[in-house]
């Protein structure tokens, strides 16, 4: 049995999808027969039990002070000790400069012989910012890395990207980086009456009902407001956004297009058991992703997990994978037009639409299911690289969906 204590900016009941994910591990490693600490910060709510799972909400504001006091408290339990941090730099306080954080684990590592592990869900700002503010955040951000690494004896990466951007700041020292595919964080809830009351209540008499999961503001936000309207143009279509801002969203596109108020849905925040019912209901999902699908997005796998045909963006993080497996049709970021004829076609083909589906389904049971996560943070031998057991999935996806992909 190994003895875990994962470090987080969030952990449910605070909501977050780094929480979330955070939760789905810990519970993940206690039901493999480890005993798991999670060191968080407070927050309002009584904190959900998971069986194994110890959930000390000593962290504070993450000041040095509390980062001290933790130190000591960690120093009670037996060595060495294993430390996994959730690590998204602007989820540990002090605005996102938290250069203490760092260098106490740096301390951790040197002083009590802790063997560090880092999960990277992102590794820092990138360096041009239109606002100085922003520019000296990104400065930071690399600082802070550059000491983590030094910690590190492991670097578990939400892409493999973040290797090449995380290297330079090894300064050379050889640390092993391993992919670790994020899970989703809403598990498949099969309950067929609550998704047929949702379709009932969204979706047109025999039309189709267009999802979007996630995120609805910023840069995906814009390419919504570009794609819908053009979308919504035909009969018997509605669109349902699922998420938190979701209703944010709606409004701001009904300033423009109040004409569409009875063809646009937004559900606001959610149950994972609510929002797995209302991505059961959609026919298919839209996710626009500015830099690309990867498997960092936790919205996407949720697509995925639940066998739902999806039209994509590749870009600058997208890995070949996706090109290669084909269940996800991908048009290129910003290409807002392709994307409006790739989607007008997979809605014109319910076969094709299906077939997609049951890839997606395969693709995401196969590679990146929570056992697959747990067994490679565990260290299990039979376990293997996600790369390789993607490679199956290749060729299943293909035999399943025969796609037609747009480059």
């Amino acid at each position: 049995m190994t003895e875990w204590h994962v470090i987080t900016g969030e952990y449910p009941p605070q909501a977050g999808g780094v929480s979330d994910y955070t939760r789905l591990v810990a519970s993940g490693l206690a039901a493999a027969g480890d005993a798991v600490h999670v060191w968080c910060p407070p927050c309002a709510g009584s904190d959900l039990e998971d069986s194994g799972v110890f959930v000390h909400r000593e962290l504070g504001a993450m000041t040095p002070y509390d980062l001290l006091r933790v130190g000591r408290m960690l120093d009670k339990f037996p060595k060495p000790r294993r430390i996994l941090v959730q690590w998204v730099p602007h989820a540990f306080g002090f605005r996102s400069a938290n250069l203490p954080l760092s260098l106490w684990l740096w301390n951790r590592a040197f002083a009590h012989k802790d063997h560090i592990e880092i999960m990277l869900h992102e590794p820092y700002l990138p360096m041009r910012q239109d606002r100085l503010r922003h520019s000296a955040l990104a400065v930071v951000h690399r600082m802070m890395l550059a000491a983590v690494l030094r910690a590190a004896n492991r670097v578990w990466t939400a892409i493999p990207k973040w290797e090449e951007y995380c290297r330079p700041y090894t300064f050379g020292r050889p640390i092993p980086f391993t992919w670790l595919p994020v899970v989703s964080n809403i598990p498949v809830d099969h309950q067929s009456g609550a998704t047929q009351a949702v379709r009932a209540r969204y979706a047109p008499s025999d039309g189709c009902l267009i999802g979007h999961f996630g995120t609805c503001g910023g840069a995906i936000g814009d390419a919504l407001r570009a794609l819908l309207p053009a979308l919504l143009d035909q009969p018997k279509r509605a669109v349902l956004l699922i998420g938190q801002d979701s209703q944010h969203a709606r409004d701001e596109l009904l300033k423009d297009y109040p004409l569409l108020g009875d063809k646009i849905h937004a559900t606001g925040p959610l149950s994972p058991e609510e929002v797995s019912w209302h991505i059961s209901a959609c026919d298919m999902m839209l996710q626009p992703y500015p830099d690309g699908v990867s498997t960092r997005r936790g919205s996407l796998m949720a697509a995925l997990s639940h066998g739902k045909p999806i039209v994509a963006t590749s870009g600058r993080l997208t890995e070949p994978l996706w090109h290669e497996c084909g269940p996800v049709v991908l048009v290129p970021a910003g290409n807002h037009d392709q994307m409006i004829a790739v989607t007008e076609n997979l809605l014109a083909d319910p076969g094709r639409r299906e077939s997609l589906g049951a890839a997606a389904k395969i693709m995401y049971d196969k590679g990146f299911g929570l056992q697959n996560l747990i067994g490679l943070l565990r260290n299990e031998a039979n376990r293997g690289n996600p790369v390789d057991k993607l490679e199956g999935i290749r060729i299943a996806g293909q035999d399943a969906a025969t796609p037609q992909q747009s480059s």
